[in-house]
C-alpha cells in the first residue's frame, strides 16, 4: 500500500501556507485563504488502497476547501467529519457561496460526499479533524456505464444504515496507520454497497434499473476484480471469465453492452494506470519501461504506441509537459488570488 505524510511541522513560520496548498494538492483539494502562518497547522496522512481508494487524515486549523480540481480522475469523494464543524455549500456553485446554494452545518459523525472535478465548497470555522475518501468511479460503477447521477450531499448518519456507515468510516480512521494493503480490500468493496444503500440503492448509483441494472451491476464486480489485476500481464478474457464463474461469451457480451469489448477496456484501465505514474511524485524515479510493466504491458515501444494512440502525446512527453506545468505552480506569481475548492 503506498503511503504519504505530511505536516506543517517540517516548515519554517513563512513557508507553511505555500506547502500546505501543495500537500493539499496532492489529495485534488485546492484551499481558499489561510491564517497566517504563526497561526496555522496541518497534517496529512495518506494511504492509497490497491483498488486506487485514497484515504486520508487531514487534522488542520481553520480554512475553507472551495472550488473544483479538474486535473483529476473521475471519481467520488466523502469526508467524515471526525471533530470540529464544518458548513458544507449545498445546491450552489461553490466559491464562496454564490450561485444561491445554502450552507448545512455538519456535526462530527456526518458524512459529505460528492463528484469530483465538480464545484463544491466546506468551510471549516475552526480546528478539524476529517477523513478524506477518494474513490475512483470504476469501484462505484465501471466507466462504460452510464454516468454517475450524483450530486453534491451530505448524511446525518444518527440512525439507520447512515449511522452503520459512519461507524464504520470512523473506526476506519482510527484504525488506519495499522491497516495491511491486503486488508483493505473488504474496506473498498463495503464502502460500495455502503453507498449504494445510503444513496437510494442500485438503480441510484448505476442509472439503471431491473435486468440493466443486474448485468451493470454484474459487470461492476468484475471490473473490480480486474483493477486488482492490471499487473498480471498474463490477465485476459479467459481467466477471468473462470475466476466470475461465467462463459467468456457471456463476459463479452457484458462489456460490448456496455460500448467496448473486454481487450478495449483492459488496455484503457492499464493506460489511464500509467498515465497516473507517469505524473505522480511518489513514482518520478521509476522509468517509463517500469511504469508500463508495472502495469501489465509487455513492451514499452507497445505501450508507447497505445498510449499516443488514446491521449495524443508520447508517455515521454506527457511526463515532461506535466513535470513543466507543476514545476511553475511550485513557484507561482506572487500573492495570486486562488480560489479553491472540495475535489475535482
Amino acid at each position: 500500500m503506498k503511503v504519504w505524510r505530511f505536516t506543517t511541522d517540517s516548515y519554517p513560520d513563512g513557508a507553511r501556507r505555500k506547502a500546505w496548498r501543495q500537500a493539499m494538492s496532492r489529495l485534488c483539494l485546492p484551499v481558499g485563504d489561510l491564517p497566517d502562518d504563526q497561526g496555522f497547522h496541518g497534517s496529512v496522512s495518506c494511504h492509497v488502497s490497491p483498488l486506487g481508494m485514497e484515504f486520508a487524515l487531514v487534522e488542520a486549523a481553520a480554512h475553507e476547501i472551495s472550488g473544483k480540481y479538474m486535473e483529476q480522475p473521475e471519481a467520488i469523494w466523502l469526508v467524515l467529519l471526525i471533530k470540529g464543524q464544518a458548513e458544507l455549500l449545498h445546491g450552489g456553485g461553490g466559491g464562496g457561496g454564490g450561485g444561491g446554494g445554502h450552507y448545512i452545518e455538519m456535526e462530527p459523525g456526518d458524512i459529505a460526499y460528492g463528484p469530483c472535478r465538480t464545484e463544491a465548497t466546506m468551510r471549516f470555522p475552526m480546528d478539524f479533524h476529517v477523513l478524506h475518501v477518494r474513490i475512483p468511479r470504476l469501484t462505484l460503477s465501471p466507466r462504460v456505464i452510464a454516468p454517475l447521477s450524483l450530486k453534491i450531499g451530505h448524511l446525518r448518519a444518527k440512525a439507520g444504515i447512515d449511522h452503520v456507515f459512519a461507524g464504520m468510516l470512523h473506526a476506519l480512521a482510527e484504525t488506519l496507520e495499522d491497516i495491511a494493503s491486503r486488508q483493505l480490500r473488504p474496506v473498498e468493496l463495503a464502502i460500495t454497497e455502503f453507498l449504494i444503500a445510503s444513496l437510494g440503492g442500485e438503480k441510484t448509483v448505476f442509472g439503471l434499473g431491473g435486468a440493466a441494472g443486474a448485468r451493470a451491476s454484474h459487470l461492476h464486480r468484475i471490473c473490480q476484480g480486474i483493477e486488482t489485476m492490471l499487473g498480471d500481464s498474463a490477465l485476459n478474457l479467459t481467466f477471468v471469465a473462470r475466476e466470475h464463474g461465467v462463459s467468456t461469451r457471456y463476459l463479452q457480451k457484458l462489456f460490448t453492452g456496455a460500448g467496448m469489448s473486454f481487450s478495449q477496456y483492459l488496455r484503457s484501465r492499464r493506460l489511464e494506470r500509467c498515465r497516473a505514474d507517469l505524473v505522480s511524485p511518489q513514482h518520478s524515479q521509476l522509468s517509463i519501461s517500469d511504469i508500463c510493466f508495472r502495469w501489465g504491458f509487455n513492451g514499452s515501444a507497445h505501450f508507447s504506441r497505445v498510449f499516443r494512440n488514446k491521449y495524443g502525446i508520447s508517455p515521454r512527453e506527457y511526463r515532461r509537459q506535466n513535470a513543466s506545468e507543476k514545476c511553475r505552480d511550485m513557484n507561482p506569481d506572487p500573492a495570486p488570488n486562488r480560489v479553491s475548492s472540495l475535489h475535482n
